[in-house]
């Protein structure tokens, strides 16, 4: 008789089980639902999709790149662990839940909802779905419409540059109207926020450091966000835009809210071209901080921090062979090299442009900015914080920055000295008026017509570049060579200040350390010059550091003569500074060989890497004394046992 109850209520249990799996659904698909008693009669009978935002509250209306939840709710409450899937569309996954032995719901861990305003042929998708499948891949749910807005793109511009750089970008018929993409460019006025990094009608003017820019770029996203509700917005920057961005979001940004960091032309490793506007001291300390020394040796080792944000840089490379290089390594876009675009670890294109042009061109849009923005969901991996990079040094080896001024009507005479074994020397020459000329005559005495061609003559028009005039000779002839450098009908009443550079590829090589590049206040470094030719030492007869604050204040400080020279400086206040090391030396046959390397030091209150030593060593000092402080306690213990134990 109990065997016939027993298997009459197993039966019973059986049957009322199958009562509730849902019409259509298969019992071994991986979820099996059990009655609630106390569930009213009027719940809904199929599972459904919640969109939470980061509150948690209910979303059917988001921008692409809000942070969200995914939640889903059985009609009854499960009898086994049961992992759910979550796709967009269908087609891309997203992520996933478990509901749990006798309960009914679960929700994913929070996520940024990247790319789902796009498709995977680039196509816009404001009105999604959203589905739920089984372990054994069944859809068991599908929200309802859910409406999605494209993020907000904030524009950055570079140096000596104005929110005008991005024009193409904008209006009605700009590159971002067809894709429905709402456009921001710092200091256009939509919200607070104007960066300076240089003023072309007040050259002598001070910039703000990148980390003061840095800090308004950080003013100016809030408001983007603050107007739009975007939670995340990509940034597409130009030149020196990528530092600024790059230092906001290593030390400024707090939760993330920068899909990705697009970047056209930015040198990473800085750029050999700046040396000419800091030689007049114009557009301190930003024409320092562009420096391939200052990136390189003090930005690339503290700003490391990418926060998952994959880094992308367009590099122009217009120019390719050296003689038509103005002031920096081959391949260029006149300014910053290829090289330079990749000093860090990042995803790197090429686009045969020149620098000034990135912004405006529309193949740098349609085959490099475009398709990153267009990105859909699934392609945005978290990016991992690279090594260092290496501090590499230039390939190039200047004679010196010559700096002048050219009255109305006049003309002034520079004389280089061109040596044996070169394979090229160069020219650069900047002009903030842009209307002096020059005139360039050889070893032989004869004036020598510039062609682009031939000597790859250049000349840029742009306010904003760093350098005028360009040209360069191939396998030069030894001697000394004349630039005359005159004025123009165009040139201001008051004249015009100039920079000339000259770098050589071949002969002599000035190498320039200095112990620390970011010292304290007060601490001496030691500043050494070391000439050599084919490896060996040369004699140095005369050698000196100009060193430059960043406002425009020179000190001069001499070394002894003698190979391998050495000198020290104290620096007394924080600040960035130029330390340009200068040297005449003799070659082998008497020759007399002149070469410049262009340092720059960055003094800091704190810097990066001695405060992270002072809190490595105030750790283990805290940790000796807990565990002094625990021995003790173990002893006075032992102590007291061995009292009690005695009496």
């Amino acid at each position: 008789m109990r065997k016939r109850v027993s298997c009459f209520l197993v039966l019973l249990v059986f049957l009322s089980t199958q009562a509730f799996i849902p019409a259509g659904q298969n019992p071994e698909a991986g979820i099996t639902i059990i009655n609630r008693a106390s569930q009213p009669t009027s719940q809904v009978t199929s599972p459904t999709i919640m969109l939470l935002d980061r509150t948690g509250q209910t979303r059917t209306q988001i921008t692409d790149g809000d942070t969200v939840q995914l939640q889903i709710t059985l009609p009854q409450t499960t009898s086994q662990r049961t992992s759910i899937n979550f796709s967009l569309n269908g087609v891309t996954s997203l992520g996933l839940c478990v509901v749990e032995v006798n309960a009914d719901t679960c929700k994913t861990e929070s996520f940024s909802a990247l790319g789902w305003y796009w498709d995977s042929n680039g196509v816009p998708q404001n009105a999604i779905h959203l589905e739920a499948s089984d372990s054994s891949g069944n859809v068991i749910a599908r929200s309802d419409v859910i409406m999605v807005k494209p993020r907000p793109v904030v524009m950055v511009h570079g140096f000596i540059s104005n929110p005008e750089t991005w024009n193409a970008y904008l209006g009605t018929n700009g590159f971002l109207a067809p894709l429905g993409i709402p456009g921001f460019v710092v200091g256009d006025g939509q919200v607070p926020g104007k960066l300076n990094t240089g003023d072309m009608l007040h050259p002598a003017g001070r910039t703000n450091t990148i980390a003061q820019n840095a800090d308004i770029l950080r003013q100016y996203i809030a408001g983007v966000k603050q107007k739009t509700g975007a939670e995340m917005i990509d940034l597409v920057v130009h030149s020196m835009g990528g530092m600024i961005s790059r230092y906001y979001i290593d030390r400024l940004m707090q939760d993330r809210d920068v899909a990705q960091l697009i970047m056209l032309g930015s040198p990473m490793g800085g750029s050999d071209c700046s040396v000419l506007p800091a030689a007049l001291g114009f557009f301190l300390p930003a024409s320092i901080e562009i420096r391939e020394s200052y990136m390189r040796g003090v930005f690339n080792q503290q700003i490391t921090h990418r926060r998952g944000i994959e880094f992308h840089d367009l590099g122009g490379t217009r120019i390719l062979e050296p003689f038509k290089s103005p002031c920096t390594g081959v391949p260029n876009d006149t300014v910053v090299a290829f090289d330079s675009i990749n000093a860090i670890p990042l995803q790197s294109s090429k686009v045969d442009d020149i620098h000034s042009d990135l912004t405006l061109s529309s193949t740098a849009f349609n085959d490099f900015v475009k398709p990153l923005l267009q990105k859909p969901a699934g392609t945005f991996p978290s990016q991992p914080d690279p090594a260092l990079p290496p501090q590499t040094e230039s390939p190039l080896e200047f004679t010196r920055v010559y700096t002048g001024h050219v009255e109305f009507g006049g003309s002034t005479e520079l004389t280089i000295n061109i040596e044996p074994g070169l394979s090229v020397a160069s020219f650069a020459l900047y002009d903030a008026s842009r209307s002096i000329n020059t005139i360039v005559r050889g070893a032989s005495g004869n004036v020598i017509e510039l062609n682009p061609e031939a000597n790859g003559f250049i000349e840029i028009d742009d306010p904003s570049s760093m350098l005028y005039l360009g040209y360069g000779f191939a396998n030069p002839k030894p001697g000394l060579w004349k630039i005359t450098v005159e004025a123009t009908e165009t040139t201001p009443s008051v004249g015009a200040d100039f920079a000339v550079s000259v770098y050589f590829v071949g002969g002599a090589k000035l190498e320039a350390t200095s112990t620390t590049l970011v010292p304290r206040p007060g601490e001496e470094i030691t500043l050494t010059a070391n000439l050599t030719l084919n490896g060996q030492p040369l004699q140095i007869g005369e050698a000196k550091a100009l060193i430059k604050d960043s406002d425009g204040k020179t000190e001069t400080l001499n070394f002894p003569a003698g190979q391998n020279v050495s000198t020290t400086w104290t620096p007394k206040t924080p600040g960035t500074y130029a330390v340009d090391v200068v040297v005449t030396g003799a070659a082998p046959d008497g020759a007399s060989v002149e070469r410049t390397d262009f340092l720059a030091i960055e003094v800091q209150t704190n810097p990066s890497k001695g405060q992270i030593t002072f809190n490595l060593v105030a750790l283990i000092a805290g940790v000796v004394l807990v565990l002094l402080l625990i021995l003790f306690l173990v002893f006075r213990g032992v102590g007291k046992l061995i009292r009690r134990s005695g009496k």
